[in-house]
């Protein structure tokens, strides 16, 4: 069956303001990638995420600051974070489209997809929003599995270079929900420490700038894959983040679209022993267009592989 993705032009037209790393092109250029490389993709317009669905995780006071009607300039929440006229919208329909995609394949449409959305999620805080996140859009599909289908055990796994220190701070105390990440240390933003293991579902692997595959790859065949296994999840959500990619200008840990491809892989062969197969993928950072183009094909397409990991 085609494979979908959900995605919404509105994701387009949040402008966090001139020679912001986090811009539109991001996503456009991983939608044009996407719409050249495959001809069975089945896209879907994300839906708006419902103000319940967001407040399982945000505080109502994040809600009123990111979605308040803005007509024109920007308004600064941090060095890093901007909203503008499209911000709330494109917030909106970045956190619907994991809403989405968790009802499509636990609906058993498909087992998987994947989500073309910005700005990205997993730095938001319950109340805050921080590093270019608005809502932590990763972390609302989790509590729609939980909440609305009853899952028992929700595995998200990050491969941002940059560590999810919002996912893991609203799931710490959520034996349902388990966070494994790999992220580079020293980075942006100062979390992901080993000893940060929540209540037990917590488990962080830092990596060396200029670690490369092998140092990647150990990290999760030696650490985080076993972990995963054991947990045995009904559903693994990814934090499907591209700047760990050797072109990226925010970090160094120098990896290869092959790489994604292979941790895909990784993720597909877990999900085929416990889930069903199910997996929904959203998208994270990634700041190199190139490396965006690349990335977003081999990680889709190991996606789109329904056989075990190789």
């Amino acid at each position: 069956m085609p494979f979908p993705v959900f995605t919404h032009s509105a994701c387009l037209i949040h402008d966090p303001g001139h020679g912001h790393a986090e811009r539109p092109e991001r996503l456009g250029a991983v939608i044009d990638a996407l719409r050249t490389g495959f001809d069975d993709l089945d896209w879907h317009e994300a839906p708006r995420a419902s103000r319940g669905q967001l407040l399982r995780i945000h505080d109502p006071r994040l809600l009123a600051v990111v979605l308040e009607p803005r007509t024109e300039g920007y308004f600064q929440l941090d060095p890093d974070t901007v909203l503008s006229a499209g911000s709330g919208e494109a917030a909106l329909r970045a956190a619907g489209a994991g809403v989405a995609a968790v009802d499509w394949v636990l609906a058993g449409n498909s087992t998987r997809a994947f989500c073309a959305v910005r700005p990205p999620g997993h730095h938001a805080l319950a109340d805050v929003a921080m590093g270019f996140c608005l809502f932590n859009n990763v972390a609302v599909a989790a509590a729609h599995g939980l909440e609305r289908h009853g899952l028992a055990r929700i595995s998200i796994v990050d491969f941002d270079v940059h560590h999810g220190n919002g996912t893991q701070a609203i799931f710490a105390a959520e034996p349902r929900v388990q966070y494994l990440s790999s992220h580079q240390m020293p980075l942006y933003p100062d979390s992901g420490f080993v000893h940060e293991r929540g209540i037990g579902n917590i488990l962080n692997v830092p990596l060396s700038p200029g670690c490369g595959s092998r140092g990647f790859r150990d990290a999760w065949t030696e650490r985080l894959l076993p972990a995963l296994d054991a947990f045995q999840p009904q559903l693994i959500l990814v934090s499907a983040g591209f700047d760990a990619h050797w072109r990226d200008p925010l970090a160094q840990v120098q990896l290869g679209a092959e790489d994604f491809a292979w941790i895909t892989r990784q993720f597909a062969s877990v999900a085929n022993r416990h889930s069903h197969g199910r997996i929904v993928s959203m998208l994270e950072g990634g700041y190199d267009l190139q490396a965006l183009r690349e990335c977003s094909i081999a990680h889709v397409e190991a996606l789109m592989t329904p056989s075990l990991a190789q």
